[in-house]
């Protein structure tokens, strides 16, 4: 379901002006898609940034405008706190996007009492759904999980409209011995020269 963000048709534009915004707690954006013309938007700061961080991408705006619309693109400052920009383009419920969604593990292994770990490889996964259905995260239950079992991207169960994009055989979460975790380090660490720090510089110069 779509979240509804009050947004104000913005006149303004340039970084002066934008800076200006930002002073009163909002952020510039921008409307466009669909072949329709673009529209400049001042859109409320910490209302975008609670639903970015809930995982809301689908958003219905209004006050300034009447849209269903994606949110696209958000640009974020330095320290990843604070959003300087967003962009959202207009879409129906039912027209597909691509995103990338969170993945939740659940349950309790039962390889953990055989003496195994388990690697959570993968926590966020890219698919293609409806817009209206994005969900918010990907539950995936471990409670099946042996000793030296595995759970591929192919094998997880995703929302009714959705498919995985990508390679099907990555391994999202698996159930492994302490050791074999050590020994898979030790030889993706072996190939190659130790770097020394400041060799890089000194070759620049």
């Amino acid at each position: 379901m779509a979240e509804t963000l009050k947004v104000e048709v913005r006149e303004s534009r340039g970084k002066r002006n934008a800076r200006r915004l930002r002073k009163t707690g909002k952020i510039p954006g921008i409307l466009y898609g669909h072949g329709e013309e673009n529209v400049s938007l001042s859109v409320p700061s910490e209302t975008l940034k609670t639903m970015v961080m809930h995982g809301s991408r689908l958003v219905t705006l209004a006050s300034g405008v009447d849209e269903s619309a994606f949110i696209r693109d958000v640009q974020w400052d330095t320290w990843g706190t604070h959003i300087l920009h967003v962009d959202f383009t207009r879409i129906s419920a039912t027209e597909k996007v691509d995103v990338q969604v969170g993945v939740e593990l659940r349950g309790e292994a039962p390889g953990i009492k055989e003496g195994g770990i388990i690697e959570h490889l993968v926590h966020k996964v890219h698919i293609e759904c409806p817009a209206g259905a994005i969900p918010e995260k990907i539950s995936v239950s471990i409670n099946e999980l042996k000793l030296d079992d595995s759970i591929t991207i192919a094998d997880l169960e995703l929302p009714k409209g959705a498919v995985p994009l990508g390679d099907p055989t990555v391994v999202v979460v698996q159930c492994v011995l302490p050791g074999e975790v050590a020994e898979e380090e030790v030889a993706e660490a072996a190939p190659g020269e130790p770097e020394v720090i400041g060799a890089k510089e000194e070759e620049e110069k």
